[in-house]
């Protein structure tokens, strides 16, 4: 039976406090008002400014003061006013990036183990452990979640655009055809009775599932079994319908006047990988541990196979919600691809496919690799960044526009997450036998070899 290591229990709460002050720090550093806001851009702005003075002929200055003087103020304030909401949404958006990474993480190995159970795989049995325990962080994960999306509802017409009342007001300035016409799905109760049904059902089959797999390690028939297989048949039906519009509601209307049809599969792929990657990392650690002895080569080959097949399935969502949107050059449309490949994120955007795409693929490709635990930890680090990196391209450009960097906030945000991910997990691994026991093909499973 597996030990919560004194010292990875030490290092997860350790992160937990880090993380926490430092999100602490981001909301005490973030500006109140448009006066702060200007006083640092100004700050911001005051070395390039003197330098392009110095380089500018009296004729241009005089040209630039008459521009200047005609400008219109409420433009102006407009502008500041921007800016105050987006440098205000980036603590709120660093906790969201990092909450939902670590959530998809957990949603993606509940998919991968239903996949399991309905397909009446046999390599995987003797994982399945590894898997419960990763998804024991799905509860705690799918609280947070819950809290953070109230608060928005609560008071997030800045954060979800689409919440701000003033755009159904056929009065306001601000009226919205578009939003008006979208409002039968976006709006407020309606959002958010989803939001729990989501929650509710994951959460559901989780701890249903959970409960029959150790039934069936005691049990003297195949009862617990068969009822985990159909509950696993339900779930995945509900799950590619909820999935879906899980990331409609949570990522896609934070730019609610942009939509896609492959938007649910993209981010589907995002969350099935990188579930299958901390699978991989998770199993590796437990067996150098001397647990999960009946893990050998074999199983680990499987596992990084999974992880180079679903980078390649990404980067085809990638590219093919990229080309389809691009080609047929909408605005409507590209709006939402001008900032991540023209604008200030296009280096994250492009550079999403070296540690997404061509690194996994350069280095997974040769079979005997996949054998290789330090290979496989390596490539599974270089994923999961990658795709931390995708999520945060995914929620930003929305939330904080221009104003986004990776600095104490982020680095604080994945820190605290990472930690109570790491408690949890290990945790609920600590809770049972690692063995799985009586389950039909699990004979198959311990002499896996190929």
């Amino acid at each position: 039976m597996y030990t919560f290591s004194k010292k990875l229990k030490i290092s997860a709460i350790l992160f937990m406090i880090l993380g926490a002050l430092g999100i602490g720090y981001g909301f005490l550093t973030t500006p109140n008002n448009v006066d702060e806001v200007k006083e640092m851009m100004q700050h911001e702005n005051s070395h390039e400014t003197h330098s392009a003075t110095e380089n500018t002929s009296s004729e241009q200055v005089k040209g630039d003061t008459h521009k200047k003087a005609s400008a219109n103020e409420n433009s102006e304030d407009a502008h500041f006013t921007h800016a105050l909401h987006s440098l205000q949404n980036r603590p709120y958006t660093a906790i969201f990036i990092a909450m939902f990474f670590f959530f998809m993480i957990a949603l993606g190995t509940l998919a991968f183990y239903a996949i399991q159970y309905a397909s009446q795989a046999g390599w995987s049995i003797v994982l399945f452990r590894v898997m419960e325990g990763i998804t024991a962080y799905l509860l705690p994960g799918s609280l947070f979640i819950l809290a953070f999306l109230i608060l928005m509802a609560a008071n997030g017409h800045h954060y979800f655009v689409w919440m701000n009342p003033d755009f159904y007001n056929a009065s306001s300035e601000h009226y919205d055809e578009i939003l008006v016409s979208k409002s039968w799905w976006l709006n407020i109760p309606f959002w958010m009775i989803r939001t729990f049904i989501y929650l509710l059902g994951w959460n559901f089959y989780r701890y249903f599932s959970r409960k029959n797999s150790l039934a069936q390690d005691v049990a003297s028939d195949l009862t617990a079994y068969k009822k985990n297989l159909k509950a696993s048949i339900f779930f995945l039906l509900f799950f590619v319908v909820t999935e879906s519009m899980m990331s409609w509601d949570w990522l896609m209307s934070l730019t609610p006047h942009w939509q896609s049809t492959l938007f649910g599969w993209y981010v589907f792929a995002t969350m099935f990988v990188s579930g299958i990657t901390v699978i991989a990392m998770v199993t590796i650690y437990l067996r150098a541990k001397g647990y999960l002895p009946k893990v050998n080569d074999s199983h680990l080959h499987d596992l990084a196979k999974f992880m180079f097949g679903f980078s390649i399935f990404w980067t085809y969502l990638w590219f093919s919600q990229f080309m389809l949107i691009w080609y047929a050059n909408m605005p409507e449309e590209t709006a939402y691809f001008t900032p991540r490949l023209l604008g200030p994120y296009q280096l994250l955007f492009i550079g999403m496919l070296l540690s997404n795409f061509v690194f996994p693929l350069l280095v997974l490709m040769n079979s005997d690799y996949k054998r290789v635990p330090w290979f496989i930890i390596s490539t599974g680090i270089i994923i999961l960044i990658g795709h931390y990196v995708d999520v945060f391209v995914i929620i930003s450009p929305a939330t904080v526009g221009n104003h986004w960097a990776i600095g104490i906030p982020e680095i604080a945000s994945i820190l605290f997450f990472l930690g109570l991910f790491i408690y949890i997990v290990f945790t609920a691994l600590s809770k049972e036998s690692l063995e799985v026991k009586q389950n039909p093909f699990l004979t198959e499973s311990e002499h896996y070899h190929y």
